[in-house]
């Protein structure tokens, strides 16, 4: 066996020396498939003796191109002359090839985004900017799906006939100028493949072995570019080229970017006689989170299924802790981390995953106010994304309306037609005034613009006024006290603001909108006056002072949702929000419902040492506190390979087999973290009760109910046991 060879385990071997037949990887997480893959490459050059030429291996990223290649040609130089690129680089080069016969010029540019946005509107007069986004999304589907504009199945992308109306006038602007989109990288090669047979077998005859990386992840598109250039479907030739997958099909957890888990599902039925091999060794995780990661993933029906085996042996037991609500979930996250860092553990070796980017905002604060140093992946900090920021200034302009900058960021945003002009010339002449009231000035103004920006000003005005009543306006008698979430949800909703970031989260797949409702549920905690509003802005600015600038390679915790794990690795994680309704969503059912479930398999197998899930009894949603019910997926674990801490949820023990208080194998105890009641009123602590007085907590024990019972020596002599849960008001804890 030669020395690149002696490091695979069997299964390894045999994928990477397999020949003849279509050979489907199924390459569990851990489970060293990068290694196959390039170790294949580099074996069939090496020791098959097949033409470097003759090779294509594609995958996604431009990041894991680099990797396969730089990997491939460490172990044979020749690898170099092998073509390893992502999908959509690959179908640049086939069209600089070969786009003459569909008159795509060689010398071809490629729309991004934007590019395609403004040649919507311009191809469709009367268009707004955001109805373009709406349908440049739409057509980046269709051609995921490989549908043009006069396809009958175009109407599974959207029915509207104005959206087919759109995408002809698109086509035929964009074929026009000589370029192409993204999409047209791979729905045009596909379309001459199939048109064409001189170039179908030209490129049949070049590339003699197709190998496919993170094939979970592929479109229909993507599918149909590998079956036509492999020889196979229904142009079947009597040489097919030799094609090798790799992928998981418990990993495919991007439905909403086109992927097609049917792809890996159906591969078999599609490509005959093919070999599967799993890779079901995991060189990252313990075997108690791999146990977790399976209990899971089983549920799912639509799966080749296997099951990991862990190569680094037995570790600690996964911590799955219910919580009373979000403000103790991140407290717990931050005593996790904080009391490890003590005992030496880089903050680094940490990663806190969630949902949603909203959720990243109470473990921000909770954060910065210890001092905590952290970095949020993938996207920004929750206070300098665009959707908060512009929530904020109309915040800030509501309580000084001199404030220019808010003035400036909201007073036409959504557009309202008072443009750049306008702005400058009712501050420049404000200021020349010395009336540095903005608002007031365009008010008292407005009369000197057109009567259509006057119309646009006098609106934006009156909504204005509109949010300064709601903080103003006096309670009556025994009403209820409005929380500063009202105000918030109001400014959402009658600024656009909410449609507006509403049309970028489907256009981008991002979450803005929820992240405006995580503002609101934030100031829930306020009271709707503007006091309550300067106190909101004030613990804000706080947060952000707290800020220090970033530096590079400091020690810092990970924020990160489940989505951008994919491919990471963390010593220890901890899966936040595993509630009914957040993870999974409770409008999930079917086959959405079993991406969701892959997607938490995902989470749970990038931890390598320890796991730790939180569950909030409540939680702030939509301006108030709701209850929440645990994760389905936690009831899907079986409970002996959990260590459970907190107060376990009726709905959640009626589906233990669990009596008393011994959860899990090693019961409720812990060293050294705990739940947070038994935390606050731990031994030693003192207390003042308001009958008994000042005291000092002797004993601290859960009942056979699991409530944390607690009995407390007073200065009278006297003891007497309590329920802290349900007495916290009448015990108030003395800070020494």
């Amino acid at each position: 066996m030669r020395d690149f060879l002696s490091v695979l385990n069997s299964e390894q071997y045999d994928a990477v020396t397999h020949e003849g037949s279509p050979l489907l990887i199924l390459a569990g997480a851990g489970s060293g498939k990068t290694r196959v893959i390039t170790t294949k490459i580099a074996y069939l050059i090496k020791e098959k003796n097949v033409d470097p030429y003759s090779i294509l291996a594609v995958t996604f990223t431009k990041k894991a191109a680099n990797e396969m290649y730089e990997r491939a040609i460490q172990i044979e130089e020749k690898a170099k002359y092998s073509q390893i690129k992502t999908f959509h680089s690959f179908g640049a080069w086939f069209l600089r090839m070969y786009g003459d016969v569909i008159d795509i010029p060689s010398n071809f540019t490629v729309y991004d985004d934007d590019d395609m946005v403004t040649l919507i509107t311009k191809s469709t007069v009367g268009l707004t900017r955001q109805q373009a986004s709406h349908y440049a999304h739409k057509i980046s589907l269709a051609k995921d799906y490989c549908y043009g504009p006069d396809d009958l199945m175009l109407d599974e992308i959207d029915s509207d006939q104005n959206f087919r109306l759109v995408y002809r006038a698109y086509e035929k602007r964009l074929r026009s100028t000589g370029n192409v989109d993204f999409g047209d990288l791979i729905m045009l090669p596909v379309k001459i493949l199939t048109e064409n047979n001189l170039i179908r077998q030209r490129l049949l005859q070049r590339f003699r072995v197709i190998m496919v990386d993170e094939y979970q992840d592929s479109n229909v598109a993507q599918f149909k570019l590998l079956e036509s250039l492999s020889g196979y479907g229904s142009n079947l030739s009597e040489n097919p080229a030799y094609v090798c997958v790799v992928g998981d099909d418990d990993q495919s957890i991007y439905k909403f970017r086109g992927a097609e888990v049917k792809n890996i599902l159906n591969f078999k039925s599609i490509f005959p006689n093919t070999k599967i091999i799993r890779l079901e060794k995991n060189y990252r995780s313990k075997s108690e989170i791999l146990a977790v990661a399976d209990d899971i993933v089983k549920n799912n029906n639509d799966r080749l299924g296997k099951k990991l085996s862990a190569e680094r042996g037995n570790g600690k037991l996964p911590v799955l802790a219910f919580l009373p609500n979000q403000d103790e979930e991140a407290k717990f996250c931050a005593d996790l981390i904080e009391q490890t860092h003590e005992m030496g553990i880089p903050y680094n070796e940490w990663a806190i995953l969630y949902r949603t980017n909203a959720q990243s905002l109470s473990f921000e604060s909770e954060f910065l106010k210890r001092r905590i140093p952290y970095t949020v992946v993938g996207s920004l900090k929750f206070y300098e994304r665009e959707e908060i920021k512009d929530l904020l200034a109309f915040l800030a302009l509501i309580v000084n309306s001199k404030d220019e900058i808010a003035f400036r960021r909201i007073i036409n945003k959504p557009t309202r037609g008072i443009g750049a002009t306008t702005q400058e010339k009712i501050i420049n002449s404000a200021r020349n005034e010395g009336i540095y009231d903005f608002v007031k000035y365009a008010k008292e103004h407005c009369e000197s613009f057109s009567k259509k920006t006057s119309e646009s000003i006098k609106s934006f005005v009156l909504m204005m006024e509109n949010f300064y009543k709601t903080i103003t306006e006096e309670l009556k008698p025994l009403e209820t006290p409005k929380k500063l979430s009202v105000l918030i949800d109001e400014i959402c909703e009658n600024s656009g603001l909410k449609e507006y970031h509403a049309a970028d989260d489907e256009i981008s797949g991002t979450q803005r909108v929820l992240n405006m409702q995580e503002l609101s549920n934030s100031a829930s905690l306020y009271d709707c006056t503007t006091e309550g509003l300067l106190a909101f802005l004030d613990h804000i600015e706080l947060d952000r002072t707290l800020e220090k600038p970033e530096e590079e390679n400091i020690d810092k915790v990970t924020l990160i949702t489940l989505h951008n794990t994919k491919g990471l690795e963390f010593k220890r994680v901890v899966i936040t929000g595993m509630e009914l309704g957040i993870f999974p969503r409770q409008d999930k059912t079917g086959e959405d419902l079993e991406e969701e479930r892959r997607l938490c398999y995902v989470g749970v197998t990038r931890a390598q040492n320890e796991l730790y899930m939180t569950s909030c009894a409540s939680r702030r949603m939509y301006g108030r506190t709701e209850f929440v019910l645990p994760s389905t997926f936690l009831k899907e674990i079986n409970k002996d390979n959990l260590r459970i801490l907190g107060h376990i949820p009726s709905s959640f023990k009626s589906n233990t087999e669990f009596h008393g208080g011994d959860y899990g194998k090693n019961g409720l105890s812990h060293p050294t973290f705990d739940d947070p009641i038994k935390e606050k009123y731990k031994v030693g602590t003192n207390v003042f009760h308001d009958e008994y007085g000042s005291g000092v907590v002797v004993n601290s024990v859960y009942s056979e109910e699991n409530e944390v019972v607690i009995t407390i020596q007073f200065e009278n002599n006297s003891r007497k046991k309590f329920l802290p849960k349900y007495q916290e008001n009448s015990l108030l804890v003395i800070k020494e």
